[in-house]
């Protein structure tokens, strides 16, 4: 993986998330951001992630967060399972792997001894300014908020 690192600019970013709109990097200046990336929607880690970040969207907010997901699934993908779990946030449809790319997660896996290419599940935490403050890799996906506000020490 070749993330980008704690100090520099978070690439900039444009999609559609679940409802057809653009969403970009752009939107979020002025606002703190946490960007995580996961492999695919409806899924048991995928969807721990997605609750807990959904369950404390509230605490988020107040503490000036916002909360998008990315993931290489449809719109339509995005749309059923937002609508399944009452999701309160973005979640973009990365289906031609761009944002992923640049983000630098990617890339190979390994699974019972068979190599293939997948997402690197990792959440990015940005500035208002669009600068990376943390990496996490080792996410947590039942406990994500938790391991967030302890990684920011909130």
């Amino acid at each position: 993986m070749n993330l980008p690192k704690t100090g520099e600019k978070a690439p900039d970013f444009k999609g559609i998330n679940q409802n057809g709109s653009v969403i970009s990097l752009s939107d979020f200046r002025g606002k703190k951001l946490i960007l995580y990336f996961y492999p695919k929607d409806n899924t048991p880690g995928c969807t721990a992630e997605a609750c807990n970040l959904n369950d404390n969207y509230s605490a988020w907010i107040d503490k000036g967060y916002e909360v998008v997901g990315v993931s290489p699934d449809s719109t339509d993908s995005h749309k059923k399972f937002s609508e399944k779990f009452g999701l309160k946030f973005n979640l973009i449809a990365d289906t031609e792997k761009k944002i992923l790319q640049d983000y630098g997660v990617w890339g190979e896996k390994s699974m019972y001894g068979k190599k293939y290419f997948g997402v690197m599940r990792t959440t990015f935490i940005i500035d208002e300014q669009g600068v990376i403050t943390e990496v996490l890799t080792k996410v947590n996906t039942k406990n994500h908020t938790g391991q967030i506000m302890e990684t920011l020490n909130i």
